[in-house]
């Protein structure tokens, strides 16, 4: 029926609100200008502390730092439940790469980066009433907006209510890709509808309420998360990712402080979702974090060793391959590989480059000479009116040698299935993943496309949402592909073997 998508849209819309319970707000900042790696370095800063009050005052920009301060303690009402902090700065830009930035410490350790897509931290899963917390703001301004607001709150976020929201909402993002009158979608309007009717919403939080939400949840895990979920016809790899521009419209000096925030924010989500998977090309950016921030690249080379972490990508950093010669290539790949096995004990085999215009017709050679066997772009398929006819596909270097190539086809969530524009700072969002398995070229070859998922440029890579989406993709829910979180090597390996003696891979 034609109505059921808005009226499950709505209880989902209802379910959000809902599973934020309670909120208190923080208003004892102190504050001072100043660009601080740590506490105690705000503390030998000249200038002074000075009181900031949230509901009166602003700070300025742009291109300005900040050191923010608070001490809060837990109140009686947060006993025995998950403690979450929330930011907001009332700026709602889509390009977070200008937008106010922040990176959290808390009780003096550096703990996660905030910015528009991750304004919540997990400050504890079972709060004690009592417990105090030193809550500092290492903040900068960004490059386009001049004045801000500092909203800050503790809150506790129902995990039950959260967890239904999310078992309805990634089905449901899945429609606008899905036949109206196709099984699939029918399926999925019949089960979650049904969800929705087991529902008493009429008094939140009571008896009743939580009743009908676990019953909701029983439901769905048995309807829709097994009896039509298991299919894997079609599968995307996906691997955690945040493209982090060397220099663009900021400075090498920003660039350093952007990876801080991202990869602290990758080490945070690690910590709640352990199937998550993350990969970072560029040794320049894990040098960067090494200098600054050495216990966060500490924690890197334990989550490598775990198996969770992926440095790869062969060059030091994402080279232009147009004017640069020979001989410098070969020593991206010298300067980059060698870092890596160094630090982590890793060979790189794929070059990895999402964001670069044009390819030197002597790159196979190269990178096969240095031990490359595989290559990743989006770039190729930025041709608005040439558009190249292949995603997988063999690249056949001036010499003769061979580099088995992929070209990332993840589309914007509604981008037109028939546009050029494709991304590597993809959503994992139903939308966004089936539109890119709709726009893969290849498919009489491969069923497996390569996700890299996460807002770039200081956008601190994958979010809560996503890996929450995740965790119900890979379900195989029926019309929906079969995500999986893994490696970029891993894909690569198993997509040569798939494809090996095809006459069809071009």
């Amino acid at each position: 029926m034609d109505f059921l998508d808005k009226r499950i849209n709505g209880i989902c819309t209802e379910l959000q609100k809902l599973s934020v319970k309670q909120k208190f707000p923080t208003d004892n900042w102190l504050y001072k200008p100043g660009n601080f790696l740590r506490p105690e370095d705000a503390d030998a800063g000249a200038a002074p502390w000075e009181p900031f009050d949230c509901r009166t005052m602003h700070w300025y920009g742009p291109d300005k730092h900040y050191w923010f301060r608070a001490d809060v303690t837990v109140p009686a009402e947060m006993e025995g439940k998950p403690l979450w902090m929330h930011v907001c700065t009332q700026i709602d830009e889509w390009d977070d790469a200008k937008n106010p930035q922040f990176l959290l410490f808390v009780n003096g350790v550096v703990t996660q980066g905030i910015d528009m897509n991750h304004r919540d931290v997990l400050l504890d899963r079972c709060a004690k009433a009592g417990t105090q917390y030193r809550l500092e703001l290492q903040a900068y301004t960004g490059i386009l907006h001049t004045e801000f607001n500092l909203i800050v709150d503790l809150r506790e976020v129902d995990p039950e209510i959260e967890g239904l929201y999310y078992d309805m909402v990634v089905p449901l993002q899945a429609f606008p890709r899905l036949d109206e009158d196709g099984k699939a979608r029918r399926d999925l309007e019949r089960v979650l509808n049904e969800a929705v009717n087991l529902l008493d919403l009429r008094t939140p939080y009571n008896d009743s309420f939580y009743a009908s939400v676990a019953e909701a949840r029983k439901y769905l895990a048995q309807a829709l998360y097994t009896d039509l979920a298991g299919h894997d016809e079609v599968i995307a790899s996906c691997i955690g990712h945040t493209h982090i521009d060397v220099a663009w419209w900021w400075t090498v000096a920003q660039t350093r402080e952007k990876v801080c925030r991202s990869f602290a924010t990758v080490l945070k989500l690690m910590e709640e979702y352990p199937n998550y998977k993350f990969m970072s090309s560029q040794p320049q950016l894990y040098y960067f974090l090494k200098q600054r921030y050495p216990e966060l690249f500490e924690q890197i080379k334990a989550r490598v060793a775990e198996g969770r972490w992926e440095p790869e990508g062969g060059m030091w950093v994402e080279a232009d391959c147009n004017l640069t010669s020979g001989e410098s290539l070969v020593r991206q790949f010298l300067y980059g590989k060698r870092f890596f096995k160094e630090e982590f004990g890793l060979d790189n085999r794929i070059l990895w480059l999402p964001d670069v215009f044009g390819y030197s017709g002597a790159l196979p050679q190269i990178m096969k000479k240095c031990g490359i066997d595989y290559f990743m772009t989006t770039k190729l398929a930025w041709n608005q009116f040439n558009k190249m006819p292949y995603d997988t596909f063999m690249w056949r270097g001036i010499d003769g040698t061979e580099i088995l190539t992929h070209l990332v086809t993840t589309l914007g969530v509604g981008q037109d299935e028939k546009d050029f524009f494709t991304t590597y700072n993809g959503m994992l969002h139903p939308d966004a993943i089936i539109g890119g398995w709709h726009r893969y070229q290849q498919k009489d070859i491969n069923n497996d496309i390569l996700v890299c998922y996460g807002y770039g440029d200081g956008g601190g890579g994958p979010t809560r949402a996503m890996l929450e989406t995740s965790t119900r993709m890979e379900k195989g829910v029926e019309g929906l592909p079969k995500v999986r979180q893994v490696f970029s090597r891993t894909f690569f390996d198993e997509l040569k073997d798939r494809v090996a003696g095809n006459r069809r891979l071009p």
